[in-house]
């Protein structure tokens, strides 16, 4: 009596023998289709770094101060988080919101982690992660300005509303505006600069940088609304083609918020009530 095969199922028939090396090579192929992560994280592999689109000037989130040049903010924490979880270094590649789409689409970086609005127009070109943050817009003036004092003060004749140019709030302050005049502000200058100069009365942004402006320039003010303006999410942003990479980008999103180290970031520069759930 011939005894059982270790399992205990009984012998094996000649041919399901001769198909095991056919199986165990099948099984091999299917476990490295698994962890093929696609060309970018090939890439990102290869080279050991991975290269992130920030904007170096966006205060509490990608900014690089002008004196020391550290770059500090929730996403250049969350960056180094990133690419620790992936076993590489982080590059951050300088962009600003004009050009973002474009280092990406033409493969200047991997990702761009900065605090990125996930809005239709942008989801046209782009691959957007789940969200990480919401935000909101405001308005931010001088203290001294005697126009502007109330959100009701603001679409008036007369007063100069300032935007930056690129930045997809545009049409919808265009939208809601009848009265006053909206003045597109070029790279080549700032909001911050406009303002200061007496050009524009007030400016929209989102509440993020119009909350960590405050901190850094004492003679700025934030005008609330009456109701929250235009909810935006923020996620990452990838080029489109590339879902194994998206994955990878998504999965350490979850895995940011539910280790606790997104909030722990975001409360360090007061953001912590607009973690994403």
């Amino acid at each position: 009596m011939r005894r059982p095969d270790a399992d205990g199922a009984g012998p094996r028939p000649a041919a399901w023998r001769a198909a095991q090396p056919l199986l165990a090579a099948a099984l091999a192929c299917a476990v490295s289709a698994g962890a093929h992560a696609g060309p970018v994280h090939d890439r990102v592999r290869a080279t050991g770094e991975v290269r992130v689109c920030i904007w170096p000037t966006y205060y509490g989130v990608t900014y690089r101060h002008p004196r020391t040049r550290q770059l500090s903010g929730i996403d250049i924490e969350l960056s180094r988080y990133f690419a620790q979880d992936l076993g590489v270094r982080v590059v951050h590649v300088d962009s600003s919101v004009d050009a973002f789409v474009h280092d990406l689409l033409t493969q200047r970086c991997d990702i761009a982690m900065s605090g990125i609005g996930k809005l239709r127009p942008r989801m046209q070109d782009l691959r957007f992660s789940q969200p990480y943050l919401h935000s909101s817009v405001h308005a931010v003036t001088t203290k001294s300005n005697p126009v502007v004092r109330h959100w009701s003060d603001i679409d008036r004749p007369g007063v100069a509303v300032g935007v930056q140019s690129g930045s997809l709030i545009l049409p919808a302050v265009q939208a809601r505006l009848r009265h006053a005049t909206v003045v597109t502000v070029q790279p080549s200058e700032t909001r911050e600069r406009e303002l200061a100069a007496g050009r524009i009365d007030v400016f929209f942004t989102n509440d993020i940088y119009a909350r960590q402006l405050t901190e850094s320039a004492d003679w700025t003010r934030v005008v609330l609304p009456p109701s929250p303006v235009l909810d935006i999410p923020l996620a990452y942003a990838v080029r489109p083609g590339d879902e194994e990479w998206l994955a990878a980008v998504d999965t350490f999103v979850a895995r940011v918020k539910g280790d606790g180290r997104l909030l722990a970031v975001a409360r360090r520069y007061g953001l912590g009530a607009l973690v994403a759930p």
